[in-house]
């Protein structure tokens, strides 16, 4: 096995493996591949529909700036299709890939194991799921390992620089989530549980800590000025998904990566306990179960975990390797047929590999929300076009177009133009704040279930049409009506608060 000396403390050195670049590479380029092919697939998520709506800013009341702006970007210079926008979650999954292959190495996984690490990872179940949109969770796929590789190579070989690399790093992912600070947190209490805790007060720790506050300030100002709209999203979350969340969290932990790979990850987790020469990474090993109680706590997203479950598959893989290298000659062939396997269904529930036709009957809309929530966008907005262009000449003059939720006014920005369609309004998270309508209009079709908490300040309200994608994919707009609503009781500036509502 190829080795590279590595200096530690200026004068101690250790053998570290070289990097594996045909099969970290090649896994990589398949992944890329697999992302490219697959991202015209479906249609866009609403999240992206969303993402392609806002307008750049320092912030936004439900997230910090960087995933909206790449999409805003990559629409105005590739292409204003799901697949142009696409283009750097892709690259932030390969990226990712050898982020992980690169934790193998550092814990002494040699070219068996860097390769296991980076072919069962790039086809596991989340990173297929998360790589082929652009959500804020796709840019967490590279942030969380490339932190801990960082963490990590600045405790084992007592390096300092790398704690610097490590606040760079924070610093610029304050810009897409502010959830990163979860897993400092359960990574300070790993140090103080497990140690290194002299780690916790080094002078180079708390410079890097101000180098990611000092890079991440404007975000920070942002979200100081504005109230913490950070925190009250999360409690908005919370107060939809944490019954859910609180359930669905346990079973999860076995489908994130893939039922296959489960004995991995824990094997990786058991090495961090068990290793003497991991002991000053056993950090890692706390940090798994306080992320547990954080997501359970906080009951936002079931996937939180899914950094650190990453990270112990990386370190698992090094266990798993030596235990096929000296173990009968079978297992080598039951761990290939388990990653392939593990790959195959983790495309079927990531990527649009099923025809739109057979979707709605199989389980992956129930499985992936993600993949339902790609689903019906050009339907359903020329059904309330069909209603819209139904007004008479009065009403279409002073009519409004209000949705339910951003996926919807994002699924109207952007198709509803060709179908002559007017610029929507909602009054779901930042798009509350961008615009309300005008006073003058006194008719408006209302897109979805919240025309049931709105009703009372018109005159009156008519259901005039349900949404229905056609394909019996049961996703949030599925069986929703549209109402045409007339005679605005007040002024839209008065009355445009109840139509606020944060999730």
């Amino acid at each position: 096995m190829g080795t590279r000396t590595v200096e530690v403390d200026q004068q101690k050195h250790f053998e570290l493996p070289l990097l594996a670049r045909g099969p970290v590479l090649s896994a990589m380029v398949a992944v890329v591949v697999v992302l490219t092919v697959a991202s015209a697939g479906y249609g866009y998520h609403r999240d992206e529909l969303y993402f392609r709506m806002l307008d750049p800013a320092w912030g936004y009341v439900d997230q910090p700036p960087l995933t909206p702006l790449l999409v805003r970007l990559f629409t105005a210079v590739v292409a204003d299709e799901a697949w142009a926008i696409r283009i750097p979650a892709t690259l932030a999954t390969a990226a990712s890939v050898l982020a992980l292959a690169l934790i193998t190495r550092e814990l002494g996984g040699g070219r068996g194991a860097q390769g296991l690490c980076a072919w069962a990872y790039a086809f596991a179940a989340f990173p297929l799921l998360m790589g082929h949109v652009m959500l804020t969770s796709t840019i967490d796929l590279l942030v969380w390992p490339a932190v801990v590789l960082l963490v990590m190579r600045a405790l084992l070989r007592n390096q300092p620089r790398w704690w610097y690399a490590a606040g760079l790093v924070v610093g610029l992912s304050m810009y897409n989530k502010l959830l990163i600070a979860a897993l400092l947190v359960a990574l300070a209490v790993g140090l103080l549980v497990a140690g290194p805790r002299r780690a916790l007060w080094s002078k180079h720790v708390l410079a890097a800590v101000l180098v990611a506050l000092v890079i991440g300030a404007p975000n920070l100002i942002y979200q100081i000025l504005h109230g913490w709209p950070q925190l009250g999203m999360g409690t908005a979350l919370a107060r939809r998904n944490a019954d859910e969340v609180r359930v669905q969290m346990w079973p999860f932990l076995l489908l994130l990566l893939g039922p296959p790979l489960v004995p991995i990850w824990v094997a990786g987790l058991t090495a961090l306990i068990r290793r003497p020469q991991w002991r000053p990474v056993r950090c890692l090993a706390v940090a798994f179960p306080v992320l547990l109680v954080f997501t359970f706590v906080a009951g936002s997203q079931f996937y939180y975990p899914v950094g650190i479950l990453s990270v112990l598959f990386a370190a698992g893989c090094v266990p798993a390797a030596q235990f096929t290298s000296r173990s009968a000659r079978w297992w080598l062939p039951v761990l290939v047929i388990g990653i392939a396997v593990n790959a195959a269904v983790s495309a079927v529930l990531g990527l649009p590999v099923l025809p739109l036709s057979i979707l709605g009957a199989s389980p992956v809309p129930s499985v992936s929300q993600v993949a339902a929530d790609q689903v019906g966008w050009p339907a359903y907005v020329g059904q309330v076009a069909a209603v819209y262009h139904g007004l008479s000449a009065a009403d279409a003059g002073r009519a409004v177009i209000i949705t339910s939720n951003y996926g919807e006014a994002g699924a109207i920005a952007r198709y509803g133009p060709a179908l002559g369609l007017p610029h929507p309004y909602s009054g779901h998270n930042e798009l509350y704040f961008a615009a309300r309508p005008p006073d003058a209009a006194g008719t408006a079709v209302v897109v979805g279930g919240q025309i049931r908490s709105t009703a009372q300040y018109f005159k009156s309200c008519t259901t005039v049409g349900t949404l229905d994608n056609g394909v019996d994919v049961d996703n949030e707009e599925q069986d929703q009506p549209v109402t045409l609503c007339h005679g605005l009781k007040g002024s839209w500036s008065t009355i445009w608060p109840a139509f606020q509502h944060f999730g």
